[in-house]
């Protein structure tokens, strides 16, 4: 940057030097202004382009990667004619009727200890040693947790609180009521082998009122059962994992439960309109950054040129050229055509091939659509799309008729997508892996500014300091001159 230099001339001559250096360095520092300033366009150039990268590569990333499986298609429904059981169904699942029956829920292990006193008769609190109930210092308590063997040892201080938290940390819920004085203790999941038990140190329990003797309620923890279709499945939860499906038990029934499972076709809809909102918001907001408003008039703001604008005029102008850098851009232009070309392929299946329009998807004609949704798609019939509500709902009938087929159509179709697009996301040499845009010769770019915009710099201010130093030779002369015509008058005036 320019010197900060302290300079003073002008004193003797009575000329305005600064205005006069400033006047003959212009040229230096107009370089200087139009570097900084093409660094600068470049540096917003790079943001408008990591904010259009993230939404290319969100798309690709997301549903078109999800739209390329057959799992995407083949989705299907469950619906229970009780309460007391539902389903979530696999895309496996075999469509037509089931019968079940509830026959138990998972339950954890509980035990409600029995009402607790010290041995003096007094209340017992979180901070009542133990030793108070009259258990002894060294007593071990074992028990099994889940099968696993544990133990806690009494010690002099050990406190209610203490001894909840060893009982937690062995790997079950532990509580003491302090209001109902009680422990409350439970195993941490349901089902017989996740259940806990306490093997030894029975005095101990005995004074902590977790045994029968001392009048505690034990639950043990047990598996829940399902019969369906005459078959019986144990669980220990109330969760079961059967042929991709998932079955979750609500309560015991001795009624026998129907279940009907078929297409999905709602959320085969779903999938797929839900892939085209995501792919019409990208598209369209590529169309409309490359078909941005010329800013050509627009140039960039010098800090000079700021000080004299508001605020709000400062921002409108700029904005005018943040809004036009990527227009016409090649390479927005490349990914959108290898999109547009994918998305408008025929696809063959069983020797007939197959269009977009097959299944009642299109764009709007190019004359009425508007200029940045052009490249738009619409689902006929979709309640959600003024443009296209009014039509013939065709995906949902081909969807309910033939669901292989729609299945088989959009994953090939999205796959071919989306193996153009990778190609496009491949790392070159000017561009890293999953970038559409050449952000390595940006950055390049970037960095050469950075050193250039230092060596004008240095031109600038090694210019205003020769010129300095030739209008300071001036003054010293001039006051030389002046000191010698002093003198002279003194002569003459003696």
């Amino acid at each position: 940057m320019a010197s900060n230099k302290i300079r003073m001339s002008g004193m003797v001559s009575g000329m305005d030097t600064e205005a006069l250096i400033t006047a003959l360095t212009s040229n230096h520092k107009t370089k200087v202004d139009k570097a900084k300033g093409e660094q600068k366009k470049l540096s917003w150039t790079q943001d408008a382009w990591k904010s259009m990268n993230s939404k290319i590569y969100g798309l690709y990333s997301g549903k078109l990667s999800a739209m390329r499986f057959s799992d995407s298609y083949n989705k299907k429904v469950t619906t229970s004619s009780s309460s007391a059981l539902s389903v979530v169904a696999g895309g496996n699942a075999a469509e037509g009727t089931m019968t079940a029956k509830v026959k138990a829920v998972a339950k954890a292990g509980y035990i409600t200890g029995a009402e607790l006193k010290t041995t003096d008769g007094g209340k017992v609190t979180q901070d009542t040693k133990l030793t108070e109930l009259g258990i002894t210092a060294g007593s071990k308590i074992s028990l099994t947790v889940a099968g696993e063997a544990k133990e806690i040892e009494v010690t002099e201080d050990m406190t209610m609180y203490g001894f909840t938290t060893e009982l937690r940390n062995a790997g079950v819920n532990a509580n003491f009521d302090v209001a109902n004085k009680r422990l409350f203790i439970s195993a941490k999941e349901t089902g017989a082998d996740k259940d806990f038990k306490f093997t030894d140190g029975t005095e101990a329990l005995n004074k902590l009122g977790l045994t029968a003797k001392a009048g505690s309620n034990r639950i043990y923890g047990s598996d829940a059962e399902l019969e369906l279709n005459g078959a019986t499945f144990k669980s220990s939860s109330n969760t079961f994992k059967i042929n991709g499906s998932t079955y979750t038990v609500n309560e015991v029934t001795d009624e026998n439960i129907t279940l009907k499972t078929t297409t999905d076709t709602s959320g085969i809809y779903d999938t797929i309109k839900n892939f085209f909102k995501d792919y019409n918001e990208t598209i369209n907001a590529m169309a409309k950054a490359y078909n941005a408003e010329s800013s050509s008039k627009y140039s960039m703001l010098t800090d000079e040129m700021k000080d004299v604008m508001s605020e709000k005029e400062v921002e409108e102008w700029e904005g005018k050229i943040k809004d036009s850098l990527l227009r016409k851009d090649e390479s927005l232009n490349a990914i959108m055509s290898v999109m547009r070309d994918a998305m408008s392929s025929q696809i063959e299946i069983d020797g007939k091939k197959y269009t977009l329009a097959d299944f009642g998807i299109d764009k709007q004609s190019y004359l009425t659509a508007d200029a940045n949704e052009r490249y738009a798609y619409h689902i006929d019939g979709d309640k959600d799309d003024e443009v296209s509500a009014g039509k013939t709902d065709k995906l949902n009938a081909l969807i309910a008729e033939n669901p292989e087929l729609v299945g088989k159509f959009f994953s090939e179709l999205s796959n071919k997508l989306y193996q153009a697009m990778d190609k496009k996301m491949a790392s070159t040499e000017y561009s890293s892996v999953y970038k559409v845009y050449n952000d390595k010769k940006m950055q390049t770019e970037y960095n050469s500014y950075t050193k250039k915009i230092a060596d004008l710099e240095a031109k600038l201010t090694e210019a205003e300091d020769r010129y300095y130093k030739k209008f300071g030779q001036m003054e010293s002369m001039l006051s030389k001159l002046n000191d010698s015509s002093s003198s002279i008058s003194a002569l003459f005036n003696m």
